[in-house]
């Protein structure tokens, strides 16, 4: 099939470049005054502090945060290790900490940080007492695990091959210690495994998962520092992790069953189950003195449960709003959790047999945070959040992600409250392919499922039109696959669309960056069979003259070397070229995981000056 803009997957083209100069000037035409206005509110609210993880360690707790105009690594109410800031004046260049580790005793600190929001980045391996950077690592490693004569870490490979001959996209696991760097694990292992390396509280047992994509796993364990000794000891068709070894049994948590999620044990060749599933699926669970701290998901929010190592249950824990809480870290005495909500950035919480709270970020004003339920094509009750303020106004922006196991949880908007205050409403909806009712949820909407998540936001606007509303309908990444075919397919029910970092040619998606990674939860377009389901709904072979399009914003990154910009810039000059009104911004530093907090509230407030602009009317 012939790809008229073909060249736009050439970002060197000077076609290209000078189209994206041209487009952003138009974009500023259409929003610039209004958006000038806005963006004082977005920074107020996107400024508030947010805490991103945490480690706990011997000589305190280490977190990182999101404050203002920088992110910064630092210990928990004390001195500051790495400032985002710091690091742009060294480079230049605008910067994103994308993560950072600490070894247990408190000594050594691993960071990674990124040039413009790439994916790409920077890794460097830190003494905490004298402030010397050990290594510095290009491009940037993953999931390093101290011991105590080195580390192991991971290496994505983009480009090129690994080590051991296979093509990228590849991973691999090695360690390094004062002998250098040695590949440990992952030969001979293809695109779409991943390898997730952790170590048990006790710091004795390495628990290595390998997944295939989004959907099978497989658990590795033995000595931390002996993976020749590595053994598998679990194996499934489905998502599942280790949660901690105790006294010589391995824990896991498995989605096996109805894929609702149960913790099972493994004592030598006994399996034995702890946690049943019950009727709503549990998401996560750490070991806390004795005791197992589990995330159960009601309805797409979190609530806690306490249970024996034996699996009694001994308590359960709700929260005042809906909200999200997961593990940032845990020693096996006590955990840190991280709570938070759509007016709430965060609440940082400590367990260690009681639930404390250490530190807190709230949004002050009159909201109100409702549930109600869709019905989608085929009968299935799609919910959906709505956070309201004092008056409705009846216009709403609605939210959507369905796919790779990823569920809507209650989150922090920061350009979602200023338009709540003026009146808006903000929905998100839980749709097949996310995570938000389990395993059978999340299959029932991949591969050739993928129209049921079409078919459950379609529900979801059209009740919302239904009711009055004129609606906005918002998605990034794999969303913006989700709002760019529901637009071509029914592009009636929203009166303006916002499509970010978008997925969209489904016939080229793996020929572009790392999208082959994704073929085992979209399919390979490359098989006539799969080809053929990914065509009959791929947006940018989808877009029929004969429709009349709302106002459409497709916005993208430069940089972004995960989702390939052109799947935004090819869809934007189809539209075009058939009279719809289409805009296109792109952001110039920014990657898929964004840029430094001024860019990505700039582009947030833009976002939210095109939702207020297409919703007057």
């Amino acid at each position: 099939m012939e790809d008229p803009y073909v060249w736009m997957e050439n970002l060197s083209d000077e076609r290209v470049l000078r189209l994206v100069e041209e487009e952003n000037e138009r974009f500023r035409k259409f929003v610039g005054e209004l958006s000038d206005e806005l963006f004082p509110e977005v920074w107020e609210y996107y400024s508030m502090p947010v805490i991103y993880g945490a480690r706990l360690t011997e000589k305190g707790t280490i977190a990182m945060y999101r404050e203002r105009d920088r992110q910064v690594v630092r210990w928990l109410g004390g001195e500051t290790i790495v400032d985002s800031k710091e690091l742009e004046a060294e480079l230049n260049d605008e910067v994103l900490l994308q993560g950072f580790t600490a070894d247990e005793s408190g000594k050594l600190l691993a960071y990674s940080f990124s040039i413009g929001g790439a994916d790409e980045g920077i890794t460097r391996i830190v003494n905490l007492e004298t402030g010397e950077i050990l290594e510095e690592f290009r491009p940037s490693i993953r999931n390093v695990v101290f011991t105590d004569n080195g580390y192991y870490f991971s290496r994505f490979y983009r480009h090129g091959e690994t080590p051991d001959g296979t093509k990228a996209p590849a991973v691999r696991l090695f360690f390094r210690d004062e002998n250098g760097e040695r590949m440990v694990f992952g030969e001979g292992l293809g695109s779409g495994h991943f390898l997730y390396l952790r170590e048990s509280t006790d710091g004795k047992t390495a628990m290595l998962t390998v997944t295939f994509g989004w959907n099978r796993a497989e658990i590795y364990i033995g000595p931390i520092d002996s993976p020749d000794l590595w053994r598998k000891v679990y194996s499934a068709e489905v998502p599942a992790e280790p949660i901690d070894v105790v006294n010589g049994r391995l824990y896991v948590l498995t989605r096996e069953g109805r894929g609702l999620g149960k913790v099972i044990a493994i004592d030598g060749e006994k399996t034995i189950e702890v946690i049943p599933e019950g009727n709503f699926p549990l998401e996560w669970a750490v070991i806390v003195g004795n005791k197992i701290l589990a995330g159960r998901l009601v309805h797409a929010s979190h609530r806690i449960e306490i249970y024996s190592l034996d699996g009694e249950k001994l308590d359960e824990i709700a929260f005042d709003l809906p909200g999200s809480v997961y593990p940032l870290d845990s020693d096996g005495k006590r955990a840190l959790l991280r709570y938070e909500s759509f007016t709430i950035p965060y609440r940082l919480y400590e367990f260690d047999g009681k639930l404390k709270l250490v530190e807190r970020q709230e949004v002050e004003g009159n909201f109100r945070v409702e549930e109600d339920f869709a019905v989608s094509k085929d009968g299935t009750k799609i919910h959906y959040f709505h956070v309201k303020g004092s008056e409705d106004n009846k216009k709403v922006w609605v939210f959507g992600y369905g796919g790779f196991n990823i569920s809507l949880t209650p989150r922090f908007f920061p350009q979602v409250i200023p338009f709540i205050k003026r009146g808006g409403t903000f929905a998100m909806a839980n749709l097949r392919g996310g995570s938000e009712y389990g395993e059978e949820w999340h299959r029932a909407g991949m591969r050739e499922n993928k129209q049921n998540v079409f078919d459950d936001f379609i529900a979801v606007l059209e009740k919302l039109k239904g009711e009055g509303y004129r609606v906005a309908a918002w998605g990034r990444s794999n969303g913006g696959l989700l709002v760019s075919a529901t637009l071509t397919q029914r592009p009636d029910v929203m009166d303006s669309a916002l499509i970010g970092y978008p997925v969209i040619d489904m016939l080229r998606f793996h020929k572009l960056y790392i999208g082959s990674v994704w073929v085992p939860e979209y399919g390979n377009p490359d098989d006539p069979k799969e080809g053929e389901f990914l065509l009959k709904y791929s947006p940018y072979h989808n877009i029929d003259p004969n429709k009349e399009y709302p106002p459409t914003l497709i916005y993208t990154g430069l940089h972004d070397d995960r989702v390939h910009p052109a799947h935004a810039l090819k869809f934007f000059m189809k539209l075009k070229e058939i009279g719809a009104p289409v805009y296109l911004r792109v952001e110039t530093k920014s990657g898929h995981m964004g840029a430094s907090p001024e860019t990505r509230a700039r582009e947030l407030t833009d976002l939210l000056a095109f939702v207020v602009k297409t919703l007057e009317g």
